[in-house]
């Protein structure tokens, strides 16, 4: 049982991006899509730490300009 909820706030281009991927997966909800992309990233290596000051907007789901370049090709580094 799920007790704790989390709340985001995305761009539409990151919430599509997150819809399109669940649906290429035929995930049955949203949540678990998201729950499942965490899991992913939460094991994943190469990340550095963020920068002292950084704020959450500096930080995307899609590349462009909410995105934030994390060392692993990712985001263009413009934000």
């Amino acid at each position: 049982m799920r007790e704790q909820r989390l709340q985001i706030m995305l761009t539409e281009d990151e919430l599509s991006a997150i819809d399109d991927w669940r649906f290429a997966r035929r995930m049955p909800t949203r949540a678990a899509a998201v729950r499942e992309l965490l899991k992913r990233g939460l094991a994943a290596e190469g990340f550095t730490s963020a920068a002292a000051r950084e704020k959450s907007q500096d930080f995307g789901v899609v590349a462009g300009r909410e995105a934030h370049k994390n060392g692993d090709g990712q985001g263009d580094g413009t934000s």
